[in-house]
């Protein structure tokens, strides 16, 4: 190899690494993604977790991840606990398509 090559070959290698820590700094400074709605339910519900384990905080976890119950706990809404005793009514009747769709409309509408 001659010495007009090594030094291209140096001052390419050189040239690389100067600009890797560019490169890197660009990266870190990109700014943070927000969260999903589904990942501040999740902190959400983990902070009001705390305390309880086991079966019990799995259930929490479970309802609470669902939207069930609200953050600070509340129980559902009015139109939220209509929906699922209609559902479970509607469940407990066996009832499929179109007769299942008029008892909701119905059941929904009634109470």
């Amino acid at each position: 190899m001659t010495v007009l090559a090594r030094l291209l070959l140096t001052a390419t290698v050189l040239g690389g690494l100067a600009a890797m820590p560019a490169h890197s700094a660009q990266t870190a400074a990109a700014p943070a993604k927000a969260k999903t709605a589904q990942q501040e339910r999740m902190v959400t519900c983990n902070q009001d977790a705390k305390g309880k384990t086991g079966d019990e905080r799995k259930a929490f976890m479970s309802s609470c991840l669902k939207g069930e119950t609200s953050a600070s706990g509340n129980a559902l809404s009015a139109s939220q606990q209509r929906m699922k005793n209609c559902n479970a009514d509607a469940t407990a009747k066996a009832l499929k398509g179109d007769q299942r769709k008029a008892f909701m409309s119905t059941c929904l509408k009634a109470k």
